[in-house]
This record gives structure tokens, C-alpha cells and sequence, in this order.
């Protein structure tokens, strides 16, 4: 390495990594005006597709910043999903069922091709500077400093000292970052390996479309359609097995032709071995650094949210950060950050462990007793969607972290996001609406609530389909809102910039006051 050259200018944030944890945060923090930096080791976008599905509560926000739509053009909607046997018979069928995000409740993606259309999106923020072929060496931070200074070696191989105020570490499940900063990465490595099979599809078969857990004793198998004209596969790695020999395209073509997959229907494009890990950091924050998505915490991959939680540890951060360097909030929120996603991304582990538990049983014996007990209930589809929808997906709610005391019913959920009438007439999605803005909600006569009111957060009315558009109202066109207010006892609620309630009253009560230290900064609908 070359002489050392320092960069005079101090960024807001930096962020290290632009995966699709990094670029959601790029992304977000471009969109709220902050000046950012990007450090990313590679040039090109990793051309090996892992995550093959998100839900729609990670859409919901990618629609903050714009790229829902265009995402979505890339993505396969309202697949199944089946879980079979080793004869290929379905033991267990059902479709998760939507949460009241606007999107639909899972979705199949090519994360190579998403990735760009996150790094596209990041390219309209003049604010956000890009550095690719850029590590970051190293990093130093003391209690007395107002900012990080970042030694990072650049693709010309000389050394450049960077200063950011904070820095999210999305450098993944080897993270540098979280090892420079000593904290533990907790948990355990399975012993199986899995190889993973990416495919262009040549010539479709029945059933290609169809997401299915293969859970077979003798080898299980993952089944899973993929857009854009891709398919994966990925099956264990057994005792004797030869793990070059797996990854060959011989072996590979074997393994489906189980499943009647012809060698001229597909064409391999990659076999990549993998361990499963369930892993935490220690903390996810130290000092004036955050670890988000695998630097904070891996998971299997059974219900597709290993990358789905890091989009969410992004949402949930980049809002606090750029309410604490804009001043409206004080520094000690950010500890919210950890309190918020912790025990989320722990339950979300808990449950891909447990439908790991299910898909990969090797005994036969047990593997004859699921099945049999699994197919027993499917004739009731609506008990067989409880069912998996109970052990999918959690709902993310937040019992701690950035809400107002006493708790009420509504206290850390996510208000629902159905089409309203927005107040110039127009249908739009609601946060389309609220916009990113600390808010109030009513139903019926407004209650005054002079703390916020003083502190310049406005309100909406709700009204209910049929009602004319107002100023200052929305009309609950689907008749979505109201009832989810009413089931949770609110007439008013102060809504976050994530659509987070921070607190509730119900009818004629008046709210708990604003976070303390709040000082709301001139907003714009």
C-alpha cells in the first residue's frame, strides 16, 4: 500500500457493504438527504443468487424509496408452496396468507437482478457517494470524538482516511467490522452442507412454478422456481458424498432427473457448497457503528428471511439516524435500534430452525409419522394454512424499544398499509400518503392533543368508504383501517416514519406526549 490521503470532508453516515442490506440503506438514507458514503470490497454485483424470496412487508419498504413497482416487475407473485414426500406426494399445501402490507405476501426474486435495480436506485441520490473495489481496513472511534474515521484502501492500492458521523456494517456473515470491534458472533454451524444449484430453464415442466420441500429421508431437496427464466435447487451433502463430484454437472443432472428434469430443460449456471448458521452478534451497536443484516445475524434459509431481516435492520435504523443528526431526536434513541430487532430476528430464526426440523428429517420412521399426520389435516385448507402461517413468518412487533409509556393494544405494531382516498381525491397506497412523517391518525371528532400539537405533527382524519375526499382526512376506501383500529382499541394514534405506532388513546382520551427531546424539523407531505 501507498502513502496515506485524507479526505477532509465528514459524512453523515458510511456504510460498509452493498448487498442488499447496504443498498436498501443507501437507498433510504439518500432519499432522507443525507450525505452518505458506500464502501463495497467488489465492483460487480455477486453474481451467485442467494435469497430467492422476500415478503411483502419487505416491499412495503422498498416502496418508501420508490422501487417497490419496478421490483416487483422481477419477482414471481402467488406461488404455493408444498411439502412432499419421498414418493413426490404433497403432505402439506398452502399459501401465506397476506398481512395487510399492500403487496402480495411472498414473493419468489433473482437477487442478482435485484441488486442492480437497488444500486440503480441509489445512482438518483447526488448525496450518496459509491465506492466500489473499496475495503474498509479499519476503523477507529473514541468516546470524545463526534465522528468515525474509516481507513479504507481503494482500488489504486493506496490508503484513504474517511470521517463519518456513523456507520452501519453490512459487510456480512464474516464481517471485518464486527470483528475489528471484538464483538462475539454467537450460535452454531449444522454439520450438514447443502449444494445449491442455480439453472436457466430451457423447456418448463408441470409443476416448475411451485415452490417445493422435497422431504425425502434419503436426500431432502429444495424445489424452487426463480424470475427471470431461472430455477434452483439444493439438496444436502450425505456422509461418503464427494463434494466436487456434487457440484459436477453429472451429479447435478442425476439429482433432478429424480424429479424428471431432462438435461435439455435446464441449463447449470453454478453449484455452489454452503453451510447453515444460526448466529447473533453480541450487540449490534457499538459506539457510533451499527452491524445490520448478516454482520448482525444469520439464519437458515428455510422461509427465505435471511435477507428479508437485514432489509428490515435498515428500515428500522436509517429513520433514527437521520432523526438524531437532524436533532429532532436525542442520541440515546438509537439504542432502540437493537431493542427493536433482537427478539424479531431471534423468533424468525426460531421458526426457519423448526420448518428445518420438518424438511430435513433423515429417520424414516419419523419421517412416516409427519407425513402421515400432516396429510391427515390437509382436506381442512383453512386449518392447514393456520398452520404454516403460524410457523412462517412473525409479525414484526415491537414489545420495548421507541414507543410512548403506558403501552396500549397498538403499541409497536405497524399500522396496516390498504389503498385510501388520499385528501386531493387521488387513490394511493397509504404510506404513499403518510409519507415518512411523524403522524396522527383519529377516527371520529378529533381529541386535542396540544403536546404534539405544539411540537408540529400533523393529523388525519380517517373516514370510512363512501365518504367524500377532504383536506386533512383519508378515506379507508378498502375498509381496512378502521377496523384495525377499532380491534385494537385506538381512536388516535401517533404513527413513526415506519408506520410504527408510538402511541395510542382510545376515544376521547388524549395521547402520551412525544418521545422526550423530540424537536420535529420542518416536514413535507
Amino acid at each position: 500500500m501507498s502513502e496515506t490521503s485524507t479526505v477532509n470532508s465528514t459524512y453523515d453516515v458510511a456504510v460498509i457493504g452493498y448487498g442488499p442490506t447496504g443498498a436498501t440503506a443507501a437507498n433510504l438514507l439518500g432519499a432522507l438527504g443525507l450525505s452518505v458514503v458506500v464502501l463495497e470490497r467488489d465492483e460487480e454485483v455477486y453474481t451467485r443468487a442467494r435469497a430467492i424470496s422476500t415478503d411483502e412487508e419487505v416491499i412495503r419498504i422498498w416502496q418508501r424509496v420508490g422501487l417497490a413497482d419496478r421490483l416487483k416487475r422481477d419477482m414471481l407473485a402467488e406461488r404455493p408452496l408444498d411439502f412432499v414426500d419421498a414418493r413426490g406426494r404433497t403432505f402439506l399445501s398452502a399459501r401465506p396468507a397476506p398481512r395487510g402490507h399492500g403487496h402480495p405476501p411472498q414473493m419468489f426474486l433473482y437477487q442478482p437482478a435485484l441488486e442492480q435495480v437497488l444500486r440503480e436506485g441509489v445512482e438518483r441520490h447526488p448525496n450518496v457517494r459509491v465506492l466500489l473495489r473499496h475495503e474498509c481496513l479499519r476503523l477507529r472511534q473514541s468516546a470524545d470524538s463526534d465522528a468515525v474515521e474509516l481507513t479504507v484502501a481503494g482500488a489504486d492500492d493506496r490508503l484513504r482516511r474517511l470521517r463519518a458521523r456513523y456507520v452501519i456494517a453490512a459487510d456480512g456473515g464474516s464481517s471485518l467490522t464486527r470483528a475489528q470491534l471484538n464483538v462475539g458472533y454467537e450460535g452454531r454451524t449444522y454439520e450438514d452442507r447443502w449444494v445449491v444449484v442455480d439453472t436457466r430453464m430451457l423447456e418448463p415442466w408441470p409443476g416448475h412454478d411451485r415452490l417445493r420441500f422435497r422431504c425425502d429421508p434419503d436426500r431432502p431437496a429444495v424445489d424452487c422456481p426463480t424470475p427471470l427464466g431461472h430455477h434452483r435447487w439444493e439438496f444436502p451433502v450425505l456422509p461418503g458424498d464427494d463434494e466436487k463430484h456434487l457440484t459436477g454437472h453429472d451429479a447435478i443432472h442425476a439429482l433432478v432427473a429424480r424429479y424428471g428434469i431432462a438435461p435439455h430443460q435446464i441449463e447449470i449456471l453454478r453449484a455452489t457448497v454452503y453451510s447453515h448458521h444460526v448466529r447473533f452478534a453480541a450487540r449490534f451497536r457499538v459506539g457510533r457503528v451499527f452491524l445490520a443484516g448478516d454482520a448482525a445475524h444469520a439464519m437458515p434459509p428455510w422461509i427465505g428471511q435471511g435477507m428479508a431481516a437485514g432489509v428490515r435492520d435498515a428500515a428500522n435504523l436509517c429513520w433514527k439516524l437521520a432523526a438524531v443528526l437532524r436533532g429532532e431526536l436525542p442520541e440515546p434513541v438509537l439504542d432502540s435500534y437493537e431493542a427493536e430487532r433482537k427478539p424479531h430476528v431471534k423468533e424468525i430464526t426460531r421458526r426457519a430452525v423448526f420448518v428445518g426440523r420438518i424438511i430435513t428429517e433423515r429417520r424414516p420412521a419419523t419421517a412416516r409419522i409427519r407425513d402421515t399426520a400432516l396429510r391427515a389435516i390437509r382436506p381442512a385448507s383453512a386449518l392447514t394454512s393456520r398452520l404454516v402461517n403460524a410457523h412462517w413468518i412473525p409479525v414484526a412487533s415491537y414489545a420495548g424499544g421507541l414507543q410512548a409509556r403506558p403501552r396500549a393494544k397498538a403499541s409497536g405494531h405497524q399500522i396496516p398499509q390498504p389503498w385510501v382516498t388520499a385528501p386531493d381525491g387521488t387513490r394511493a397506497r397509504l404510506d404513499d400518503v403518510l409519507a415518512g412523517r411523524w403522524l396522527l391518525l383519529h377516527t371520529g371528532p378529533a381529541v386535542p392533543q396540544s403536546a404534539w400539537e405544539r411540537a408540529g405533527v400533523p393529523a388525519l382524519a380517517v373516514r370510512p368508504a363512501g365518504s367524500d375526499p377532504a383536506e386533512g382526512a383519508v378515506v379507508d376506501s378498502d375498509g381496512v383501517l378502521l377496523p384495525w383500529l377499532t380491534a385494537h382499541r385506538a381512536t388516535t394514534v401517533a404513527l413513526r416514519p415506519d408506520a410504527y405506532v408510538y402511541a395510542a388513546a382510545p376515544a376521547a382520551a388524549h395521547l402520551p406526549p412525544p418521545p422526550p427531546g423530540f424537536t420535529l424539523r420542518t416536514q413535507t407531505p
